[in-house]
């Protein structure tokens, strides 16, 4: 029976959630490590170690360079993991300061300068993105199913029709408006991003009538950008299918709603940003 672990760094635990849900895995493999779960004090040599989180603190690197010495296959899970999310929160100057301002701080590991996504510091042979990756995802990936193949786009796994013949000429927010049923939330001004998000979720958000914020990342169109590039696809969009102003739609990509996934892959950028080859990401 094949033997995986689950590495928690600096996250929310919504990927372990996600995971513990896929109850498919039960009977096929054996979780020997998973802080969320079992109690251990160090991962033990396994066939798949799965991390999540990002590398916030001293502990979180010292954790990973231990684990990924034991595995065989090191997969990178989620947005924090990958692009930023939750845990890269922290490299706002404002919340640093709070942070650094309490005064009862104590045995609280030591952070590091800045966030850094897993493969900065060790070798990843596969990316699960996603916040949280869907349980159908995780056990792709345990299962090593190669059949499996992600739609390139939300857009093509939401199935609602995209219209000609209505152009709203503003957004109306995240939770505002009665949502119609199959029809294409851009035209009914929402600000969804899936047409350029990577697929492979089912589209469960958008099809229940909320816009995609593309937790999944960017598709494979973009995956290897810069995440401008990215942006501008959006945008196009949104320019051949409703009358919104550009400076609209720009202040609101931008806005802290959507800050926490629109800049994956460049969440941790700078001039060194890595760039990960589609083949691996699933």
């Amino acid at each position: 029976m094949k033997r995986f672990a689950v590495l928690q760094l600096s996250g929310c635990a919504g990927c372990e959630v996600s995971l513990i849900n896929a109850d498919e895995w039960v009977d096929q493999f054996k979780l020997v490590y998973m802080p969320l779960v079992i109690s251990a004090y160090d991962v033990p040599d396994v066939d798949v170690l799965l991390i999540s989180g990002g590398v916030r603190t001293d502990e979180d690197l010292y954790k990973l360079r231990q684990a990924v010495k034991r595995a065989k296959q090191v997969v990178a899970v989620g947005t924090c993991a990958i692009s930023g999310g939750v845990a890269n929160l922290g490299d706002r100057d404002e919340v640093r300061e709070l942070f650094l301002a309490g005064t009862q701080r104590l045995h609280v590991p030591r952070l590091l300068p800045k966030s850094h996504p897993v493969d900065t510091y060790v070798p990843v042979d596969l990316y699960l993105p996603g916040c949280p990756p869907t349980s159908e995802l995780f056990m792709a990936v345990l299962q090593e199913n190669r059949d499996f193949q992600a739609s390139k786009t939300v857009c093509q796994e939401c199935g609602r029709k995209k219209l000609r013949d209505m152009r709203p000429e503003h957004l109306v927010g995240f939770r505002q408006g009665r949502v119609l049923p199959d029809i294409c939330l851009i035209n009914q001004g929402y600000l969804c991003v899936g047409s350029s998000t990577r697929g492979g979720c089912r589209a469960p958000c958008t099809r229940a009538g909320h816009p995609c914020v593309g937790c999944r990342g960017p598709s494979d169109a973009f995956i290897e950008q810069e995440s401008e590039v990215w942006l501008k696809s959006i945008k196009r969009v949104f320019s051949s299918m409703t009358d919104v102003p550009e400076a609209e739609i720009d202040e609101a990509l931008r806005s802290p709603q959507l800050a926490l996934f629109l800049f994956q892959f460049s969440d941790y950028a700078s001039g060194d940003r890595l760039v990960r080859p589609k083949e691996k990401v699933l």
